[in-house]
């Protein structure tokens, strides 16, 4: 009887480990509000200035409400990889807003308005860059805002009044343009974010300037940049 009873305990055991291994590892993946903690995120608002108007608007608590509809978000894969893409998505936002200093672009002059039947120009309205992804004209506010169930095309203020929605923007680009060449190295983010205007040697500066906060990131989150940051 004893000789029974422990070969059900070591089969209970195998079927266990086997189950265990079998989970997919992103499924079992560290939380992203664990990994972004308040320390984290208000590090990166201390670099900005104190009378920066993002400051008080950029909030943790703004960012993880905003998570919460991208459930894929910092889950590729493996625990580094994940924690790759969190550092890559902070840093690209801080390279964008200055560490969140800025809800709006400064210059305003160019309204973004380009002819489209699906997503045109509402009257009076401009779709410069806005929260921290700096989201740009008005296809991507009308597809961001068809997305989120939002009329971004009438109302592209809130993008920079409503923190939840701003961060809420900068996740579905994210997930929409950048979430699936993160494997390619961070310099594969920054060519989804701005190619055609900083990579290939157009503006090496800015391009360096990305990867730094990138590998200072990773730094903090103990992981390994990997390969591939420049572009």
């Amino acid at each position: 009887m004893a000789s029974l009873s422990i070969k059900k305990s070591l089969l209970t055991i195998l079927l266990a480990c086997v189950l265990f291994a079998s989970v997919p590892e992103n499924v079992m993946a560290q939380p992203v509000a664990s990994i972004v903690t308040p320390q984290f995120f208000d590090g990166i608002k201390n670099n900005a200035p104190a009378n920066c108007a993002g400051k008080s608007f950029y909030t943790r608590d703004a960012f993880l409400k905003a998570l919460s509809s991208f459930p894929k978000f910092g889950k590729r894969g493996s625990a580094d990889d994940n924690k790759r893409e969190i550092a890559a998505f902070f840093a690209q936002v801080s390279h964008e807003t200055g560490s969140f200093c800025h809800k709006e672009e400064s210059n305003k002059g160019n309204t973004y308005c380009q002819r489209s039947t699906e997503y045109p120009c509402a009257p009076g309205k401009s779709y410069y860059g806005r929260g921290p992804i700096q989201l740009t004209g008005n296809e991507n506010y009308g597809k961001a805002g068809k997305a989120l169930g939002l009329n971004l095309l009438n109302n592209p203020e809130i993008v920079s009044t409503d923190p939840v929605v701003s961060f809420k923007t900068a996740l579905w680009y994210w997930m929409t343009a950048v979430h699936h060449v993160v494997g390619q190295g961070f310099g594969a983010t920054t060519r989804a974010i701005n190619g055609p205007v900083e990579c290939d040697g157009k503006k090496p500066n800015l391009v360096q300037a990305r990867a730094n906060l990138y590998t200072s990131y990773c730094r903090q989150l103990n992981v390994s940049p990997g390969p591939n940051l420049l572009c």
